[in-house]
């Protein structure tokens, strides 16, 4: 499948603003299984400082700073992205992947080897996924059992958190603690993301925020509208002998090619698609539009 992406994010300033210093992660990644096929994004004003580089995680992230006044700010981002994730490692090929269990991947994650030293990070607290609370390890426990393989486990997680919990833009922000989630059983494709993530690192496996892209149809017979699509987000899990496995629990089904990936992060504060500063007053409006089709030659 080949999509072309586009994800507009504007703002508009009350009483203008002066300076502002952006970072924005919006190029989807390249690895086996999906192929940047050209990528470009517009800046309105054009910034007076622009720079590329890869990030901590291996993200791409353009920093730029626009040092005039404006009133109103846009970042266009629009990819074109070939998946195809048959090419990719699959999990159900992989015996030892599907068999290795819980307190088989616990020894496994002793190992100081730079692979397992490498995803341990991903087992540390972060900035929006810390102090995991006893009740979401408590939940995480209905699932996981030592002599219970990982795969089939995580699965079964994935299967209650889309169960469990109501799909509800208007129950959370990206500053509600995964606690009040928990409790409320409301959120978005973050907070399930950030659950599935804590559920995880709280009984020691490795689980990373993956940011990205979902391909939405529209209703039988109705034509799909341009820019009512939405970012996307799921979580990922380190199989010892395997390796990294996505879940997405806001859909329950394993990523394939529908899923476009843009970043991997600890949790949401590492990979947001726009976070800056500003130097104004006054209140601000944001307005964010994403359109992901099959692209027409």
């Amino acid at each position: 499948m080949v999509f072309q992406l586009s994800h507009t994010t504007s703002y508009k300033y009350g009483n203008g603003v002066t300076f502002c210093h952006n970072i924005a992660t919006l190029k989807p990644r390249d690895f086996l299984g999906q192929t940047i096929l050209s990528y470009d994004l517009e800046i309105s004003p054009k910034p007076t400082e622009i720079s590329e580089r890869t990030d901590f995680f291996g993200n791409t992230i353009t920093r730029f700073s626009i040092q005039q006044y404006h009133k109103e700010l846009k970042v266009i981002a629009k990819s074109k992205v070939l998946r195809d994730y048959t090419l990719a490692p699959d999990i159900h090929k992989s015996e030892s992947g599907l068999t290795i269990t819980l307190d088989e991947a616990k020894k496994e994650l002793k190992s100081i080897s730079p692979e397992i030293l490498e995803v341990k990070q991903f087992l540390l607290e972060s900035i929006l996924i810390a102090k995991i609370s006893k009740n979401i390890r408590d939940y995480a426990l209905k699932s996981f059992k030592p002599d219970r393989p990982i795969f089939e486990a995580t699965s079964e997680l994935m299967l209650r958190i889309f169960t469990d919990f109501e799909f509800n833009s208007n129950a959370t922000n990206v500053a509600t603690p995964i606690q009040e989630v928990m409790e409320n059983k409301k959120g978005v494709c973050q907070d399930f993301a950030q659950i599935g993530i804590a559920c995880l690192r709280s009984i020691g496996l490795p689980a990373r925020y993956v940011s990205g892209y979902i391909e939405t149809l529209p209703p039988p017979g109705k034509e799909k509208l341009i820019g009512t699509d939405a970012s996307h987000a799921w979580f990922s899990v380190y199989i010892p002998k395997f390796g990294w496995v996505d879940f997405d629990p806001t859909n329950n089904q394993i990523p394939q090619n529908q899923h476009i990936i843009v970043a991997y992060g600890r949790d949401y504060y590492d990979v947001p698609p726009l976070k800056g500063v500003i130097y104004s007053s006054g209140a601000n409006k944001m307005k964010v539009a994403v359109d992901i089709r099959p692209a027409v030659d």
